[in-house]
């Protein structure tokens, strides 16, 4: 029992300091403002990013090469959008104050995947230009 309850404990704070690390992520990411390529390539119209939109911008980073120090980042915010789905599932419709503050940590995870999105498209621009090399 005392074992069940330590593994019980140990999981909740695991849990606590990850919601931690990803709650940095998307407030990093939403000091950052996106390139003009950023938001033509994502297909954000109205500059106004929605949570419907992050599996779509996460498909997108997929495609761009990756250039290693945003990987981890990638899957935490996924992880996380995931764990926000699930709550919206269980929670969202009892409480409409929940709702809100999940839509707009739904939100959140979708700007960060914009601004990783942007990051990659960057990368791949600098790979381009040094693969071309210097002009003969």
């Amino acid at each position: 029992m005392i074992a069940a309850l330590i593994i019980c404990i140990s999981v909740l704070t695991l849990l606590q300091f990850f919601v931690s690390y990803c709650h940095s992520v998307i407030a990093e990411s939403r000091g950052c403002e996106l390139s003009a390529q950023a938001w033509e390539v994502s297909g954000i119209a109205d500059r106004m990013v929605r949570g419907d939109e992050f599996k779509r911008l996460l498909q997108l980073t997929a495609l761009c090469p990756e250039s290693g120090a945003d990987r981890t980042r990638v899957r935490a915010v996924t992880v996380y959008f995931s764990l926000l789905e699930l709550a919206r599932m269980l929670v969202g419709w009892i409480i409409p104050a929940m709702k809100r503050w999940i839509e707009s940590e739904r939100g959140g995870c979708t700007y960060a995947a914009a601004v990783m999105l942007d990051r990659r498209i960057a990368y791949s621009r600098s790979l381009m230009a040094h693969q071309a090399g210097p002009p003969l």
